[in-house]
């Protein structure tokens, strides 16, 4: 039986919910391994966008797939989950924009890019913790206690970027954990289950 219109948008939309992710986190991690000199445990994912950076064009093609397919996914989710989660992952895309616009290079761009930095952080990890409540409301348990256990994790890794000499590694992890989240959540949706009945992710 073929799909209601609806429903087969919000499927085609969910998948810059695998894309941007999986470009993302693939293009940091491989970077991060092979630049000379580069410290992953250390050193923020914006080096490797950073102004005369010889990853540069390589990084902000990633964020920027990011960017795009994020909100796309933002957009799916508006339609399956009440709240705010939907809008809080069309924000943390906007926000990578922001930051692959204003790469770090200068005073004034390092100021901008971290704005933008800290709205895509924040709004990312309150895209699971946004889900948890209309989740668990509609019976979906597994997929609730998940969620507000990945935004804890996040959050608090996200915080430690601003205490601890191994930023780097804190950074990759609360960034890392609500990207796997979203590509499952993704899968999710595009595997076309009810919005309702309980279920465990």
């Amino acid at each position: 039986m073929k799909p209601p219109p609806r429903a087969s948008r919000r499927r085609l939309l969910a998948i810059g919910g695998v894309i941007g992710p999986v470009a993302v986190v693939s293009t940091w991690a491989t970077l991060g391994a092979v630049v000379a000199g580069y410290s992953p445990t250390q050193d923020a994912i914006s080096r490797l966008a950073a102004v005369g950076a010889d990853t540069r064009p390589v990084m902000t093609a990633g964020f920027v797939v990011f960017g795009v397919g994020v909100p796309l996914y933002g957009l799916a989710l508006r339609e399956a989950l009440p709240g705010h989660a939907g809008t809080a992952a069309i924000v943390t895309g906007l926000a990578t924009l922001g930051v692959a616009a204003f790469p770090l290079g200068t005073p004034t761009q390092d100021a901008i890019h971290g704005v933008w930095a800290t709205i895509g952080y924040v709004s990312l990890a309150a895209v699971p913790l946004l889900a948890a409540g209309p989740l668990a409301r509609q019976g979906r348990r597994g997929w609730a206690r998940w969620s507000r256990v990945v935004g804890i994790v996040s959050a608090a890794c996200l915080a430690a970027t601003l205490l601890d000499r191994s930023n780097g590694a804190f950074q990759r992890l609360g960034l890392a954990v609500v990207d796997v989240s979203i590509v499952c959540r993704a899968i999710d949706l595009l595997r076309n289950r009810p919005v309702a009945g309980p279920e465990a992710p």
